[in-house]
């Protein structure tokens, strides 16, 4: 099948925590999506332990790169470049990834795109719903962040709006369900527990919704501490918890909240679109509450389906295919990971110039560090596949 001149063919990497994640797009077309979690060598520690997870990365860089490949049925050589997660995250997981990045594209003599990480999962939705509209609202709900953004252009130009000013919402889930008993990660576990409960059975608090609180920014440390305590409380008592309904009612707090913020900040903004993204919005409960809320306020919702809203490398294909589409600069050889990079920095550039390979590549960039460049490679000898 002929390709369109503006449907460049990226393949994207992500490993900013515990999931190797390689994706490969062709414009807005998702080809690939190979994803190898190392979630469950960390459920033992209850939570994601950063040395565990760069370890797991190196194990499973290239089975899995070369397993997009063939799920695509493509050739690393006829790819447009080569996109990575350059933060924020973990530093040594991300580093993992933007080294392996980096090889390839030399080895290739492919352009390289250093992308943020909140930008990409706002991105992914084109893979699902086309074009983002310009601008777009977006809610990022996951075990490290929660955010309200407006994009204007999703490869140049993302505001923050608010953002959480303690715990994150999926950090909230992992920590109840801590309490609970119930394992890890617990999202997915709250969520199923939560469909046998009543919502309405425990009013525990709704973080910075007062009237003097900030609009738009997010708050459930003091939700996880209740729900705690309400635990505590019960068990000291000699009484059972009620898990279904704890799980339900928690719940209905955290959703609560979020929707009614993203809408009040689509209305405020006179923005019609609500996109919702991050590992949180797999939950069933956010997605009906904000269904519902949206289309009461006359806001289309756009949510992408669940294995795409977790970590993954389709999203970060999908933001370097719309960068070389609409001729961003690539990245340096010397891209460094930035596990604090803002949001407001959709991808890592640089001043173009020529590596001595014929290929022009981005140059320096405030984020980038002073690193070795990569080591002159025998191309004829690395994935010519």
């Amino acid at each position: 099948m002929a390709r369109k001149a503006d449907e460049p063919l990226v393949l994207g990497i992500e490993t900013s925590c515990d999931e190797t994640g390689v994706g490969i797009v062709r414009g807005h077309t998702l080809l690939a999506d190979a994803v190898a979690s190392s979630v469950d060598e960390h459920a033992r520690f209850g939570g994601v332990v950063p040395e565990v997870a760069s370890r797991a990365h190196l194990e499973a860089m290239v089975p899995t790169i070369q397993r997009a490949l063939k799920e695509a049925g493509v050739s690393a050589k006829d790819l447009d470049g080569i996109a990575v997660t350059a933060g924020p995250g973990l530093a040594g997981a991300l580093l993992v990834g933007v080294s392996a990045a980096k090889a390839y594209a030399y080895a290739l003599g492919k352009p390289l795109y250093g992308v943020n990480h909140l930008a990409s999962h706002i991105c992914v939705d084109q893979l699902e719903h086309g074009p983002l509209p310009e601008p777009t609202m977006a809610l990022l709900v996951s075990g490290g962040h929660s955010s309200l953004l407006l994009a204007p252009d999703i490869t140049s130009d993302v505001r923050p709006l608010g953002s959480t000013i303690d715990d994150a919402a999926g950090e909230a889930f992992d920590k109840v369900a801590r309490v609970l008993n119930l394992g890890f990660p617990g999202g997915p576990v709250i969520d199923r527990y939560a469909r046998e409960g009543n919502p309405d059975a425990i009013r525990f608090p709704r973080g910075l919704t007062g009237s003097r609180d900030p609009i738009y920014d997010f708050s459930f440390s003091g939700l996880k501490t209740a729900v705690a305590r309400w635990i505590e409380a019960k068990r000291a008592a000699g009484e059972d918890v009620p898990v279904a309904d704890v799980a339900a009612s928690f719940q209905e707090a955290v959703v609560d909240v979020l929707t009614r913020k993203a809408v009040r900040a689509c209305k405020d903004e006179g923005v019609d679109h609500l996109m919702i993204g991050g590992g949180v919005a797999a939950n069933t409960r956010l997605r009906a509450m904000a269904q519902r809320r949206c289309e009461d306020a006359g806001i289309t919702l756009r949510v992408p389906r669940p294995k795409l809203c977790t970590d993954n490398g389709a999203m970060v294909a999908a933001l370097g295919a719309e960068m070389v589409a609409r001729g961003r600069a690539a990245s340096s050889w010397d891209l460094s990971a930035d596990s604090s990079l803002p949001v407001t920095e959709t991808h890592v550039p640089g001043e173009a110039h020529d590596h001595g390979d014929g290929h022009g590549h981005a140059h320096s960039h405030s984020h980038a560090h002073d690193h070795d460049h990569v080591h002159e490679l025998s191309k004829k000898n690395l994935y010519e596949s």
